[in-house]
C-alpha cells in the first residue's frame, strides 16, 4: 500500500459506524496501519454480524453511543482527544428507509451535524473524513459517471438522507471548515467522501443483493432477485476504504489542497447488472439456483455509476480488484465463516485479505467483460 498510509501510525482516530460492515473492515484497517482506534456506535446493526464474526471488539476501543446523542459525541471527544474523525455511522439500507424514514432522516442528517459540531468543539481534530454515498446524487439514469460537482438529490429517503447529508457537510465546509482559514480561524481539514455498492465478507444487510445470494446459498434455497438488469458500481469494500485513507493522509499533509468531495469506484466497463453478479456468485460457491420476484417493490435505480477521474488524478488512486476478484474474495470470506471458521480465525482471515489487498499493484486493466454482460 501507498507509504502515505504510515501517516496513521500512532495517531489517535475516532471511527463512527465501526459496529457496522464497512466500519469493521476500517477498523481492522486503522489497527493494522498502527492508528490507536476509538469506535463510537449503536450495536450491531444485523445478527450475524461483522463486529462479532471477526471481533472487531478485541481490536478498537468500543464505546457504546448513538450520533444522535451530542452529549455523548462531546464526552467521547473530550476522553479521547481524537486528531482524525472517520465519520461511517448511518441508515444505510435504501429499503428500510421507506419504512422507518423519520429515523433514516435523524440518524444520516441531524446525526451528522452533531458530528460536525462536536468536532468543531473538540480542540484535537484536525482531519474529518465524512462518508456518505454515490446516491447522494440526484440521477437522472444518466449512462456516464456522476462528478463530485453535480447536484444531490435522492428519489427515495435514503438518498435523498444522503443528498441533505452532503448538503450539510458542503455548508459546515464553507461556514466552519473553510480552507481559505485554515490555520486563522479553524484547524480542520475536511472532506466527503463516496462510493458505490460495496461488497465483502460480514455483511449481513436486509435487502442486500450479496448478503440475500449467501443467507439462500447456505441453506440450499433458491436467491430471489427483484431487479436482474439493474446496474451497479460493485467494488470490494477495501477499494473505497483504500481511497478513503488516502484522502485523510494527505489532509494530514496538506490541508487545504485536498478538501471537499471525492468519489470512489470501479474502472469503466466493471459495472455488471444483478443478474450477472448472482450467476458469478453461484459459479463460485459451486451450486445454486435463483429466481426473479416480479411483484411491486419500492423504487430503486436502475443505472448508477460515478466519475472517479478526480481520485485518479489528483490522488493517483485506482482499484485493485476488478469485481471478479472481488466477488471471489467475498465468497471466500462467506465459505470460511458457513463451514465453521470461529472468531480467531476469521479476524485472521479478514487482515490477511487486507494484506492481499495492499500487495496488489493499483489499476487491474481492462475490465473482463463489458457493462451489464453476465461473465462466461
Amino acid at each position: 500500500m501507498a507509504s502515505s498510509l504510515s501517516a496513521y501510525r500512532g495517531k489517535k482516530v475516532l471511527l463512527t459506524g465501526h459496529t457496522g460492515f464497512k466500519g469493521g473492515w476500517m477498523a481492522l484497517w486503522l489497527e493494522r496501519l498502527g492508528a490507536e482506534v476509538v469506535g463510537f456506535a449503536t450495536e450491531a446493526p444485523s445478527e450475524p454480524n461483522l463486529f462479532a464474526a471477526a471481533s472487531i471488539g478485541d481490536h478498537v476501543r468500543h464505546v457504546h453511543g448513538d450520533i444522535r446523542d451530542a452529549a455523548a459525541l462531546d464526552r467521547v471527544m473530550a476522553e479521547h482527544q481524537p486528531e482524525i474523525v472517520f465519520h461511517m455511522a448511518a441508515q444505510p439500507l435504501v429499503r428500510l428507509s421507506y419504512d422507518e424514514p423519520d429515523i433514516t432522516f435523524d440518524t444520516n442528517v441531524m446525526g451528522s451535524l452533531r458530528v460536525f459540531e462536536a468536532i468543531r468543539r473538540c480542540d484535537s481534530v484536525r482531519v474529518l473524513i465524512n462518508v456518505t454515498s454515490d446516491k447522494c446524487y440526484e440521477n437522472r439514469e444518466w449512462v456516464w459517471g456522476y462528478r463530485e460537482s453535480d447536484a444531490m438529490g435522492g428519489y427515495d429517503p435514503y438518498s435523498a438522507s444522503k443528498g441533505c447529508a452532503e448538503l450539510l457537510f458542503g455548508a459546515w465546509y464553507r461556514s466552519y471548515f473553510n480552507p481559505a482559514k485554515h490555520g486563522d480561524t479553524h484547524h480542520v481539514a475536511a472532506a466527503s467522501v463516496r462510493a458505490g455498492n460495496v461488497i465483502g465478507g460480514g455483511d449481513w444487510g436486509r435487502d442486500r443483493l450479496i448478503p440475500d445470494c449467501f443467507r439462500a446459498l447456505s441453506k440450499g434455497e433458491p436467491i430471489v432477485i427483484r431487479s436482474p438488469k439493474a446496474t451497479r458500481p460493485w467494488q470490494h469494500v477495501l477499494e473505497p476504504l483504500s481511497g478513503y485513507l488516502e484522502v485523510g493522509a494527505r489532509l494530514m499533509s496538506e490541508p487545504v489542497r485536498y478538501g471537499g468531495g471525492w468519489n470512489f469506484g470501479p474502472l469503466a466497463g466493471d459495472d455488471w447488472n444483478v443478474e450477472a453478479i448472482v450467476k458469478e456468485v453461484c459459479g463460485q460457491w459451486g451450486d445454486g439456483e435463483y429466481r426473479v420476484d416480479g411483484g411491486q417493490h419500492p423504487h430503486e435505480a436502475h443505472w448508477l455509476k460515478l466519475d472517479c477521474a478526480k481520485a485518479n488524478i489528483e490522488l493517483s488512486w485506482l482499484p485493485r480488484w476488478n469485481v471478479r476478484r472481488a466477488l471471489k474474495e467475498t465468497t471466500r470470506w462467506y465459505r470460511a465463516y458457513h463451514d465453521g471458521a470461529d472468531a480467531a480465525r476469521m479476524t485472521a482471515f479478514t487482515l490477511e485479505q487486507i494484506e492481499a489487498y495492499e500487495s496488489t499493484t493499483p489499476g487491474y486493466g481492462r475490465a473482463e467483460t463489458t457493462a451489464g454482460e453476465a461473465p462466461p
